[in-house]
């Protein structure tokens, strides 16, 4: 089974990075990519926006594993990796709020829990929305479906339409993946909702969306 989360490898250590990237893989993570340096894992911060980050601390031989913590995008969780257990290299560590450390040498075991773990604690239950001038608390689980109309999307819940100046697929970013789904270029619905459905639609109860060729929606 596919597992989608988005994780960033972060280690100059060839042999173990490819170690973590191969096992990974064959225990169905897609979403993989790998930094060998400092420089590289910046650009992947901004380009991969990774959800997931296994940390070396000890880049280049020096901590800067720890400094470049400060330096991730916010949703990303940490996981470091490390040699090292003397306490001011753990207290330093600690100050960048991680989901945990692993000592090396590396477990398969060890990885995994942590990165389920941390994909447990990344899952939100809502998210920060405009309406009008006001910041609102989104449930997800209030959320019926999602239509694109232009450069907006129209948020439909169970108790208002809310429209945003926003893409489709930049609002799916921000959402849970596991609850919902693109059933066309024009439409994300909340899986949970769905009650029906046909060769060319699902139906959340009474309302019918569309879905394409090109998008697999399971039940």
């Amino acid at each position: 089974m596919e597992n989608k989360t988005k994780i960033l490898i972060v280690e100059d250590e060839i042999l173990i990075a490819n170690f973590i990237f191969k096992m990974l893989q064959k225990e169905g993570f897609v979403n993989l990519e790998v930094a060998y340096d400092v420089k590289d894992a910046e650009q992947k911060f901004k380009s991969f926006q990774p959800e997931i980050i296994l940390l070396d601390i000890n880049l280049d031989g020096l901590n800067t594993g720890i400094e470049l913590a400060f330096k991730k995008n916010e949703a990303a969780k940490i996981i470091y990796l490390t040699a090292q257990n003397d306490p001011e290299t753990i207290q330093k560590a600690i100050n960048t709020n991680p989901e945990t450390y692993l000592t090396k040498p590396i477990k398969k075991s060890d990885v995994l829990v942590a990165i389920q773990l941390a994909s447990f604690k990344n899952t939100k239950s809502y998210t920060i929305i405009k309406d009008g001038y006001d910041e609102i608390k989104l449930f997800l689980d209030d959320i019926i479906y999602i239509k694109s109309d232009n450069i907006y999307i129209e948020i439909y819940t169970i108790s208002k339409k809310y429209v945003l100046r926003k893409s489709l697929d930049g609002f799916l970013k921000e959402i849970d993946k596991d609850m919902f789904c693109k059933t066309h270029r024009s439409y994300i619905i909340n899986k949970n909702r769905i009650t029906k459905k046909t060769s060319n639609s699902v139906f959340l109860n009474d309302i019918e969306i569309p879905i394409s060729r090109s998008f697999n929606v399971k039940i």
